[in-house]
């Protein structure tokens, strides 16, 4: 039918219809008034248009009919009566969509399900069913293989060169290092559809594990026993990821995209499954049946059964759902852009993966960040898709409130790998009653379940404590059940027999439904997929054209500078000056080449996001590669046109246009190559270290081999070549068709062909001296080679993204753990006795260092920061935002206070007031420390602060932390700090995993809950009289929080003052504190006073409130405080609760009581320390040097990549000037030891100065943290910094010089050895010391990866390798005498040969050595002393700008 009709005819038929309903809506208006009395007449009277509208809709062909629906239109007279419209559904506008959005779902949860049920209702009216999964999951186990090593299982340079040296050489017979842990052991499991199922479980107890094995998204390296299937087929019959989706607890997005555009790409790659082929059936049935469904129903489930829309109303719907839709058009933000919050970040992976068709999800830790009312709100939203819509969900929860535990059928706990309960929701808390545990009436059940079951190796007695207090059983006593315990009995209860009743009943794979399980790789065709991909890359353009703009400004400013180096007026036409010629078009080829450098960091950060839309099956690699290379080619052109029209004709190359524009395309060419080079590296390494030392050692390769330092072969001027056996390398490096299309294009010019004498020409010649003669023809040659090379490169880069996957740290266990594994697989269903240790720490009595407990008031504090130019722009007029308004309290010692509020109440910035944080803004009123005026620089000393982002230095471990915290901040006579450490690291619950090295966050080391406990060692063993803590149990399950809430309460009863901002306490989290403080939006306090016994007095103070409805039973109190005090209930009830805190007698009587303490108490004294520190320099300067040094030694990705890069170069420029360093024969011969000298001295500096960019960039952040913290002095970090850095350049220089100069052949002399090993030595030094600096002086590491490229230019331009000093014009030789490099050349070539007299030709002409180095470089061996001394001031002077610019510069702003 959709064949027969034309696309004209159809047009033409809608407007019909349209007519038809405008004059039947113009006939019922002439009786309008009639119609307004009797509105059931009106509404039959609609009913009928409608009727007559779909009947015409249902004539329409097929195609065309699935895209039509009844649409809402307002009356053309503006009368208010509203009719409908036919409309396509694929082209309703944004407005459109959101109105009809805003129809549909007015109260989010009510709305919402009864949309997915009038949905529902509809398809079971005519029998269509729905796509059903049932995962099965039998006899599964999941091991890991890990590197086993003798003492601390520590990423050390040792170990990792071990590692890697056993890998390229694994001998047969040698004993294997390898060994296997088990992650998941032996189970079995049932997740069925129209169920909300719960997976609950410690941190590590295999949870995410467990997901990614049911979703198909398991890492290939680990090995899996039993089986996995989907309505009985595994996972070898289908595609399993295009089946389910797993959303992982990390949020991975592109930050320069929208909230929007990243669901509208999501939706383009996903698809729309079986979406259209539902609506095909449902849309033919109801015609047999003459059935008309509901308009606003038909317009949703049509729109969103349409393929290949950009824009779908899928996504407007998640938005709303999900509460993304304020957001929907911010960007995703990193910390160089603003973006959205935390919480906003988690529900946008949520949405990323249900905007699409799956009917299976998998959700790992959704509701980190979330506050409880958002994550019930996520929760309920999937309940309603499973329960209606015959989803299959599972979902992994951290601490989910009672309200949403509620929400689920069935619940999943897990313990240490193994399945301790799976069954319905409601029979779980009696399973636990049979094992003789009993959940208090006020305990969350969730909290209660985690408590009860949680078994830590290490931690026995704790888990203990956890347990005996639910044990009911009095008339039994109390036995220690273990995980393995707790199996057992669940598999001997009605609930496991029951499930494996259902698991031995094969399912029949014929009955399940055709659109259930997807055989297809890809949702799309690959083409719309390599569309979506194109339009996204080029929208990520628009978003970096900053990027792009400084890049081309860098090379505008450049190019301004090296045209007026080598200019024109300057430089004849002559042999001497060929040389000149051939070092600016060199210089043309090594700017062009570094400028692709940056292409590293960026491809290497867009790679996460890659690889895990890859693994989902988003798009194949080439839909991304092939994008990314096509929109740079216009980049490269935009370089090479930039270039070449400033430099050309100022330099003075042959004015003939043709010629300046092959000399254009072959710099654009180049460029493009280069660009093309670094992405395939950047794809190969995968991460930022690897891939900048990868990328270095590719600058050194092909600037070596490009022909223009050491030729080709062999010529009757040039006696130096390349090996023979080298010599390929020629015709794979990029210069090298760069060098010889520049040269012969300049010097095959009619200005060059001045006859010689040998009947050659003195372009010839100059060709000829670097081996360059070639024909004017294969310049195009050249040409084809660099685009043959740019598509090479490129498919390598597609190659690489489509095999490899995202780089990963060796899995490394200490030979004393595994063997602890496996004795405890042994005793498996034992009952140990505690460990020794643990069983003392019962009975011993805490330690407690003297302190003085101490008070801290404030008084009418405010706080302003200068408003927001957002905020200016939406018309807020005040000059000044105010934060903070008339806050009066007081936190008093042995009182644990809770800092509650909504988000944006301003509790965090009030922790920041008060402890002395804040960066900018302006602070008023009047803060008291024991009664005496607070002076920031002693409070420091007497106080800690919890920062809620856990900063930590990454390559020290738990204990070293803690160690150094208490070395710099505990009085330096201290005699028990180790036990004090210990008896730390033993409250805080610590010592099991005391040699655990910190890691990255999400990446590697400690889980969020471990880290979460560092943060407050560290604060704590510093034995501070008050202490902050922001947010500590945000990001924790259950337990964790509860262990950490009773260290915090340990550590409070000891007469400590201890204040928390906290989100959303469980009841016993919050009944945990003393006392709270509530703050509502403005930063105005509406509470303050104590809590009482099960929150009474806060219950009574807000119930006592006109208004106010009582609080329900069992309900949490501070979840219901929050809820009667928001500003919708603020708005509903007429009252401000501030002004009725203010004007309370609760008011008054902390009034008094920060009255009485503002006073000292007699007999005190002001706080005064004789010392800013509580370490002198010495003292700190030890103590950073003592954390550097182990950080520097667990760093095998900074230093290991370094040093390899380092004895690779010294290899390849030994073998390539092997034995050149006495066959001295003409100018030639200088050039080319010149030429090695330079290359070696700047491009292994180039690597030591990107590599360290990243470490300082990391260690930085931690600094601002401890600087903060009084811990030492802002030098002492840096001098630790710039000293720890000179034993490894020191080994680097030793192995270059050994190497290098005996394979090159100088000199023997001692003399001459020394000085060629002191001038590599401070080359190193000032470019390691140079790439600090550039990370003190620019905010982030991109600013500075993207900056450094034109410092190197200039390093590299006025280097006098390239134009010696004579010759440059007399306004930039200044610049000569400032940059390193040129005195590092001065000194490598004038201690070599400033003292030798032997004759050569230069020129035609003979001279001795030492003269032509002094005429034509203006060297002088007498200025060696001076050479010497500057050598050694340049990294003296850029440490101390280091030193000086991270001490000052301050990039964090609180």
């Amino acid at each position: 039918m959709a064949q027969l009709i034309g696309v004209d005819e159809i047009e033409s038929f809608r407007n019909e219809l349209s007519e038809i309903g405008r004059s039947f809506r113009a006939s019922f208006r002439r009786h309008a008034s009639s119609f307004r009395s009797f509105g059931s007449d009106r509404n039959f009277d609609l009913e009928d248009d409608a009727k007559l509208q779909w009947e015409q809709i249902d004539r329409l062909p097929t195609f065309e009919r699935l895209k039509s629906s009844l649409f809402d239109e307002d009356d053309e007279h503006g009368d208010g009566i509203r009719g409908k419209r036919v409309v396509d559904v694929t082209k309703l506008g944004a407005q459109e969509r959101h109105l009809f959005i805003e129809k549909l779902i007015r109260h989010i949860e009510h709305d919402n399900l009864k949309l997915l049920q009038k949905i529902r209702k509809r398809m079971n009216k005519v029998g269509v069913k729905v796509p059903t999964i049932e995962v099965r999951y039998t006899n599964m186990s999941i091991e890991a293989e890990c590197e086993v090593v003798y003492g601390r299982p520590l990423p050390t340079l040792w170990n990792s060169f071990k590692s890697m040296i056993s890998d390229i050489v694994r001998l047969p017979g040698l004993q294997s290092q390898q060994a296997r842990i088990n992650i998941i052991n032996n189970v079995s499991g049932l997740i069925k559809p129209g169920r909300l199922t719960l997976l609950l479980g410690p941190p590590g107890c295999g949870k995410t594990t467990l997901l990614k094995s049911l979703s198909g998204n398991l890492d290939k390296s680990l090995k899996v026993t039993g089986e996995v299937s989907y309505n009985g087929y595994t996972f070898d019959e289908f595609v399993a990821q295009k089946t389910s989706a797993y959303i992982s607890q990390y949020d991975l997005h592109i930050p320069e995209m929208t909230v929007r555009e990243t669901l509208d790409f999501s939706s383009q790659c996903q698809g729309i499954g079986s979406r259209a082929e539902i609506m095909t059936e449902l849309t033919r049935r109801e015609k047999e049946a003459k059935i008309i469904p509901d308009p606003d129903i038909d317009t949703y489930m049509k729109a969103i059964s349409v393929e290949g829309q950009k824009a779908n109303l899928q996504i407007d719907y998640i938005l709303k759902i999900l509460g993304l839709d304020i957001c929907a058009d911010t960007l995703f933000g990193d910390a160089m852009r603003t973006g959205i919050s935390g919480g906003q970040k988690k529900r946008l992976t949520t949405c990323e993966m249900i905007v699409g068709p799956t009917k299976a999800l998998f959700m790992d830790e959704i509701s980190n960040g979330l506050d409880s009312s958002t994550t019930y709100q996520v929760v309920s939203f999937l309940q309603q898709l499973a329960h209606i819509t015959d989803a299959t969900i599972l979902v992994s929860l951290l601490q989910p409130a009672p309200e949403t535990f509620d929400l689920f059928d069935d619940v999943i706990l897990m313990g240490e790998g193994t399945i301790v309960y799976h069954g319905p929701r409601t029979d779980i808390l009696e399973f636990f009653r049979t094992c003789g545990f009993h959940c208090p009436e006020r305990k969350g059940v969730a909290d209660f379940l985690q408590e009860a079951s949680c078994e830590l190796f290490h931690f026995q007695v704790i888990s203990r404590k956890d347990q005996e207090q639910y044990w009911h059983e009095s008339q039994k006593p109390y036995n220690y059940v273990s995980i393995d315990t707790f199996s057992r009995k669940y598999q001997e209860s009605p609930e496991g027999k029951k499930l494996n009743v259902e698991l031995s009943i094969p399912l029949d794979k014929s009955k399940s439904h055709k659109n259930a399980i997807s055989f297809s790789v890809y949702s799309l065709p690959k083409w719309t997929l390599f569309q979506s991909c194109m339009s996204r890359e080029l929208l990520l353009m628009k978003r970096n054209s900053f990027v792009y703009i400084f890049k081309v400004a860098q090379l505008l400013i450049i190019a301004s500078v090296s045209m007026t180096v080598f200019l024109r007026t300057q430089m004849g036409i002559d042999l001497i000056h060929a040389n000149n010629y051939l070092g600016a078009l060199f210089y043309s080829m090594i700017v062009v080449l570094i400028d692709g450098m940056p292409e590293l960091s960026m491809t290497v950060s867009r790679l996460a996001v890659f690889y895990k839309q890859r693994d989902l099956h988003f798009y194949p690699a080439w839909a991304y590669a092939i994008p990314a290379t096509i929109l740079k080619i216009p980049l490269s052109l935009l370089s090479g046109l930039a270039w070449t029209s400033l430099t050309y004709y100022v330099i003075g190359y042959s004015p003939e246009p043709g010629r300046f524009f092959r000399h254009m395309m072959m710099i654009s060419a180049v460029h493009m190559a280069s660009i093309s080079m670094f992405r395939f590296l950047a794809s190969i390494f995968r991460s930022t270290v690897a891939s900048t030392t990868a990328g270095s050692l590719a600058i050194v390769f092909v600037m070596l081999f490009s022909g223009f330092l050491i030729p080709r072969r062999r010529t009757n001027i040039f006696a130096a070549s390349m090996p023979s056996w080298l010599r390929w390398a020629f015709w794979v490096s990029p210069l090298s068709y760069g060098e010889i299309g520049l040269s012969i294009n300049e010097f095959l010019a009619p200005r060059w062909q001045k006859e010689l004498s040998g009947n050659t020409t003195l372009g010839h010649l100059t060709l000829e001296s670097r081996g360059l003669n070639f024909g004017g023809y294969v310049f195009w040659i050249s040409i084809g080679a660099l685009f043959g090379l740019t598509v090479l490169f490129n498919i390598g880069f597609t190659l690489a993204l489509s095999f490899l996957k995202s780089s990963g740290s060796r899995v490394i266990i200490s030979s004393e753990k595994l063997s602890q594994l496996h004795g405890r697989n042994i005793s498996k269903n034992k009952m140990r006795d505690p460990p020794p240790t643990s069983s003392r720490k019962l009975n011993k009595e805490k330690m407690v260092l003297p302190f003085e407990p101490l008070s801290i008031s404030f008084q009418e504090v405010q706080y302003y920061i200068e408003t927001p130019v957002a905020m200016k722009e939406r018309g807020y007029t005040q000059k000044k935002l105010q934060l903070l308004c008339d806050v009066t309290g007081a936190f008093r010692p042995g009182i644990l206070t809770a800092l509650m509020g909504v988000s944006g109440a301003g509790k965090t910035t009030l922790l920041d007031v008060l402890s002395g944080r804040k960066t900018v803004g302006v602070v008023e009123g009047e803060i008291r420390i024991g009664g005496y005026p607070k002076v920031q620089r002693t409070f420091a000393r007497i106080s800690g602060y919890c920062e809620q982002s856990d900063i930590h230095s990454p390559q020290i471990t738990v204990e070293e932390s803690v160690v150094f915290s208490a070395w710099l901040r505990l009085q330096s006579d201290l005699n028990c700090m180790d036990e004090f450490v210990k008896e730390v690291l033993e409250t805080i619950e610590l010592d099991g995993i005391k040699d655990a090295l910190v890691g990255t966050p999400g990446v590697t080391g400690l889980s969020t809950e471990q880290r979460k406990r560092l943060t407050i060692a560290v604060e704590l063993v510093a034995n501070p009289s008050i202490i902050f803590m922001d947010e500590p149990t945000t990001g924790l399950d259950a337990r964790s929080a509860a262990i950490v809430m009773r260290a915090v309460k340990n550590v409070t009863n000891t007469g400590r003052t201890i204040v928390c901002t906290i989100h959303q306490p469980s009841i016993d989290i919050f009944e945990a504190f003393d006392e709270l403080v509530l703050l509502k939006a403005g930063g105005r306090m509406i509470y303050c006073g104590p809590l009482g016994q099960h929150s009474c007095k806060v219950i009574e103070y807000f119930e006592g409130i006109s208004g106010v409805p009582k609080i329900r039973d069992n309900f949490n109190p501070a979840t219901w405080m929050l809820e009667v005090t928001s500003t919708s209930s603020e708005a509903e009830l007429g009252i401000d609760f501030a002004q009725i805190y203010k004007n309370s007698a609760l008011h008054e009587e902390n009034k008094e009581l920060v009255r009485k303490l503002s006073f000292p108490p007699s007999g005190s004294k002001d706080l005064h320390f004789p010392t800013t520190y509580s370490q002198n320099g010495w003292g700190q300067f030890k103590a950073c040097l003592w954390k550097q040094h182990w950080s520097y030694w667990r760093s095998p990705s900074y230093n290991l990549m370094r040093s390899l890069h380092m004895l690779f170069s010294s290899f390849l420029f030994g073998f390539l000037f092997l034995g050149q360093g006495k066959q001295i024969h003409n100018q030639q011969s200088l050039f080319t030891l010149l030429g090695s000298m330079y290359s070696s001295t700047f491009f292994c500096g180039i690597n030591n100065s990107a590599s360290v960019l990243p470490y300082v960039s990391t260690e930085r952040t931690v600094l601002y943290r401890e600087r903060f913290a009084g811990m030492y002095a802002s030098w002492a970090y840096s001098a630790a910094q710039v000293v720890i850095e000179v034993p490894y350049l020191l080994a680097q220089a030793i192995a270059f010089t050994a190497i290098t100069y005996l394979m090159i052949g100088y000199h023997w002399s001692a003399y001459k050895i020394f000085w060629y090993f002191y001038s590599m030595f401070c080359s190193l030094l000032y470019f390691t010391y140079l790439g600090m600096l550039l990370i003190s002086i620019t905010p982030s590491f991109p600013v500075a990866s993207i900056s450094q490229s034109a410092f190197y230019a200039f390093l590299n331009l006025f280097s006098g390798f390239l134009i010696p000093r004579p010759q440059i014009p007399k306004w930039w030789v200044w610049f000569y005498y400032v940059v390193p490099t040129s005195w590092t050349l001065n000194g490598m070539l004038s201690s070599q040969f400033g003292d030798v007299g032997k004759q050569i030709v230069v020129f035609g002409e003979n001279k001795r050595i030492d003269e032509f180095l002094r005429d034509y470089f203006g060297y002088h061996r007498n200025m060696l002393p001076l050479v010497a001394l500057l050598l050694m001031l340049y990294p003296v002077a850029f440490a101390s700008l280091f030193a000086f610019c991270i001490g000052n510069l301050n990039f964090q702003r609180r």
